[in-house]
């Protein structure tokens, strides 16, 4: 094949947005509401039966759905979490937000995963009562088998969230051979999922939380509009301290006005859009088919790259796996980079590890305490993953990197 531009740049992710995508905003951008109107709930309905959980709460992104699971489980100060140091920053971030301390576990070579008995092994290095729970990433869409990590977490009284952005319509086979979706619920008190345009499923920006909590659900929507509530059940104050003392006292007695709300926490403003949601559910209609079509490039993928002797290591064909990224473990990898780029093929690193960041870095995390997500750092690279990409790109990906090597 030749070294010729094939179409446009290929980016690593990117998003499709179709004729029923523009239409559905559009409607939303010619009705009454533009954000806190009635496609929000129908966005949450439709994606909390998505992936089987019982509610769903739609934020402003995925940091600030991490944010608010720290918030609703009373992450503070005091508390210690486990989660992986290959993810986004903000799988861990959202603990320094709230005050809480947070802990690495290195991950598995095979599945890149945060390795469960790597976490076993610092629990049991502790007291009991020393960590507050864990935060498992379903990286590059790769399913973390909850399970496992639930009967750990009820061993030491851990909560879990699933970081699950990666992995909308994921799942993996539990120990009964039942197949369990990310994010259900089941598992985790609180699972997560952005809507970033490289994301499955994208609104330009937006996150969902899901749980099977309604305690947690309920205290999700307070948080996510300045900790205010508007429901006469949950009010504290007396109806009599709506009104001022110089209103009319024939009026009183008769419960709270109808603009009365409190505010009971302290929350933010992390609502979603009337348009984003609308974007969001289009989108979601196509979900399955989305992911149908990562699984074949996968498959193409993996086909060439089995076998390679200078391919360390690669996502292959694993089952439940969402296809997010497609990673491979390659030799030479700054060059094969630069080499992409000059080809106009924009690959990405997928992650630096988040223990040499400096900013964590200064609570004493170095180089040689994380081998194994340090020797994965080492060779990773994140290659062309989105179903708009064609077959004669994905050729021309492939070929390039045969070229480089060959």
């Amino acid at each position: 094949m030749s070294e010729n531009r094939i179409n446009t740049p290929i980016p690593y992710g990117r998003q499709t947005i179709n004729e029923e995508d523009i239409q559905a905003v559009t409607r939303v951008l010619q009705s009454d509401y533009l954000t806190q109107g009635p496609v929000i709930p129908q966005f949450e309905k439709a994606f909390a039966d998505y992936v089987g959980s019982k509610y769903a709460v739609a934020v402003s992104n995925g940091t600030a759905a991490l944010h608010l699971c720290a918030l609703a489980l009373d992450v503070d100060s005091h508390s210690k979490i486990i989660t992986t140091p290959i993810t986004f920053a903000a799988s861990a971030n959202c603990i320094r937000y709230c005050g809480g301390e947070v802990v690495f576990a290195d991950i598995d070579t095979e599945t890149w995963l945060i390795d469960f008995d790597k976490v076993k092994a610092i629990l049991n290095s502790s007291p009991k009562g020393t960590f507050s729970g864990i935060i498992p990433v379903d990286f590059a869409g790769r399913a973390v088998n909850l399970g496992s990590f639930r009967e750990l977490a009820d061993e030491y009284g851990l909560w879990i969230i699933e970081d699950a952005c990666h992995a909308p319509g994921g799942y993996f086979t539990d120990k009964s051979g039942t197949i369990q979706k990310c994010g259900n619920g089941k598992f985790a008190e609180l699972a997560i999922f952005s809507f970033h345009p490289v994301k499955h499923i994208a609104a330009g920006e937006g996150g969902m939380i899901t749980t099977n909590d309604e305690s947690l659900y309920q205290r999700l929507l307070k948080l996510r509009t300045h900790g205010i509530t508007k429901n006469h059940n949950e009010f504290t104050n007396s109806p009599e301290t709506a009104f001022d003392n110089s209103e009319n006292s024939d009026i009183r007695g008769q419960g709270y006005p109808g603009w009365y709300m409190e505010m009971q926490d302290l929350g933010y403003n992390y609502r979603l859009t009337d348009f984003q949601a609308a974007l969001g559910l289009s989108q979601l209609k196509r979900a399955d088919k989305g992911l149908q079509r990562r699984k074949e490039i996968a498959k193409r993928y993996t086909d060439f790259f089995d076998g390679k002797s200078y391919i360390k290591g690669h996502s292959g064909l694993v089952e439940g796996h969402a296809y997010h990224l497609y990673v491979i473990e390659a030799e030479n990898r700054k060059s094969l980079y630069d080499h992409l780029r000059k080809n106009e093929i924009f690959s990405q690193i997928h992650y630096i590890p988040l223990h040499l960041m400096p900013y964590y870095q200064q609570f004493g995390w170095k180089k040689g305490d994380f081998p194994n997500a340090e020797s994965y750092y080492s060779s990773c690279i994140s290659l062309p993953m989105y179903p708009a990409l064609t077959d004669e790109q994905q050729d021309f990906v492939i070929d390039c990197i045969r070229r480089f090597y060959e």
